[in-house]
C-alpha cells in the first residue's frame, strides 16, 4: 500500500477539485484535518490540512508556489482521458504545466491543482507497459541512416 500525504490549504476546496476529476475519498480515513483520496487498488493520497501536515512532519512545510515538493503522476485508461480530466483541472481552476506530450505508446497532459502542487495525467499503451518503451521506438529506416 502506497499513502502519500499533501498538504492543502483549503481541504474542502481541494476535495471538491479533485472530485471534479472524477476522484473519490475514502470516508473511514476522512474528517475536518484529511481527507483520502482513492488513486488506485493500493494507492492513496492523503489531502491534509496545514496544521495536520505539520504535526506529522518533522521538517517545515515548503510552499509550492515556490518550491517543488514532488510531482504527483496518475495513470488514466485512455488518450482521450488525458484530455478530459486535464480540462476538468482547467475547469476546476487549475493552471496548465504543460500541454500535451505524446510519444506514441504514451501521452500526457501536466497542470497546477489550487495549491501549486504539480500533477500529470498520463495514459499509457498496455502492450507498452508489459513489454518496454523500446518496442514501440521507430525504427530508422535504411534511407534516414547517417551515410
Amino acid at each position: 500500500m502506497l499513502f502519500v500525504s499533501l498538504p492543502v490549504a483549503d481541504l474542502e476546496r481541494s476535495k471538491a477539485f479533485f472530485a471534479k476529476l472524477g476522484f473519490s475519498f475514502n470516508p473511514n480515513f476522512t474528517d475536518e484535518t484529511a481527507a483520502c483520496m482513492l488513486v488506485g487498488e493500493q494507492a492513496s493520497v492523503m489531502l491534509l490540512s496545514h496544521r495536520k501536515f505539520a504535526e506529522l512532519s518533522k521538517l517545515p512545510m515548503a510552499d509550492p508556489a515556490t518550491h517543488t515538493l514532488a510531482l504527483y503522476c496518475f495513470g488514466v485508461s485512455s488518450r482521450e482521458e488525458v484530455d478530459a480530466v486535464a480540462q476538468a483541472a482547467l475547469a476546476a481552476g487549475g493552471v496548465e504545466a504543460d500541454g500535451l506530450e505524446d510519444y506514441g505508446f504514451m501521452c500526457s497532459r501536466s497542470f497546477f491543482d489550487l495549491d501549486g502542487h504539480g500533477w500529470q495525467v498520463m495514459w499509457m499503451d498496455p502492450a507498452a507497459t508489459r513489454q518496454g518503451p523500446e518496442e514501440f521506438a521507430t525504427p530508422m529506416r535504411d534511407a534516414d541512416a547517417p551515410a
